[in-house]
């Protein structure tokens, strides 16, 4: 494999982590959060996540092993590949406690208290939120960095579909810190650093799978890439994106984001 695709696929990863940065910073330009705005991103960001994990990973997971075992044990491994990914997210979930999940976003306007406790109470949430969002992304930059590592082009609309889903994460950290410290500085870099978790997760997966790197690992590895994208799609970010905004907005950009990945796949076939 040449370097210059490890390097594309892990500056990719690194593109997709650090938009939580993005997030911290735009929620410390603001006086209110645009509910609207995250509504339609979220649905967008599954939209693109669900099309392209049904359309194209799943079936370029079945496809290798298929080649790898026949027909029938190769679908049969595909399918364990797609909900033992599925499972791994789902345990990640139960292990962050539901209070500090960094996909329940708290707005500008909540979070803006004066009682020293509250301050406290709110710094120990952005901490704990900064972790949540590190265990989380773990997985997703190996999604991210696998789907790059095997097709660059299609490792561009998932990076983008990652970042999209980690602006309201940044949003999470920064807001709680920023009241409980009233440090821009401090609130941006602690929801720009949670981001290189998912960087990290890429580095160690593939120092992890590199040397067994072959069409079967990559076949089953693609399949849990597919069932982690779905998860945190219907677990995560349409019930994120129909609290945020009107029910209408999270399907328009779930719809969006299905046409445009759509459309990527047809330009680039």
């Amino acid at each position: 494999m040449e370097l210059s695709t490890v390097i594309f696929a892990f500056a990719l990863t690194l593109f997709a982590g650090l938009a939580t940065g993005i997030g911290g910073a735009l929620s410390l330009l603001t006086s209110r959060t645009n509910t609207k705005f995250l509504s339609v991103a979220l649905g967008f960001s599954a939209g693109v996540m669900i099309y392209v994990s049904f359309v194209e990973i799943f079936f370029k997971a079945k496809e290798i092993l298929i080649s790898e075992f026949g027909v029938t044990n190769g679908a049969w491994v595909t399918t364990a590949g797609f909900f033992l990914g599925m499972l791994l997210i789902a345990v990640i979930d139960k292990v962050v406690p539901t209070s500090e999940n960094p996909h329940e976003i708290h707005t500008v306007e909540e979070m803006d208290g004066k009682s020293e406790s509250h301050k406290a109470n709110l710094m120990r949430m952005g901490l704990f939120t900064a972790l949540a969002v590190g265990i989380h992304n773990f997985p997703e930059g190996l999604a991210t960095f696998t789907a790059a590592l095997s097709d660059p082009q299609l490792g561009i609309p998932i990076a983008i579909a990652i970042a999209i889903h980690n602006v309201p994460e940044g949003i999470a950290i920064a807001v709680p810190v920023f009241y409980a410290t009233n440090s821009k500085k401090k609130a941006f870099r602690l929801s720009f650093l949670s981001g290189l978790a998912e960087p990290v997760g890429a580095l160690v997966g593939y120092l992890l799978l590199y040397k067994f790197f072959n069409d079967v690992v990559l076949g089953f590895v693609f399949a849990g890439v597919a069932g982690i994208m779905v998860y945190i799609s219907l677990d995560e970010l349409l019930p994120s994106a129909r609290e945020y905004g009107e029910h209408h907005l999270s399907i328009y950009g779930l719809i969006a984001g299905m046409a445009i990945m759509a459309l990527s796949l047809l330009l680039f076939m």
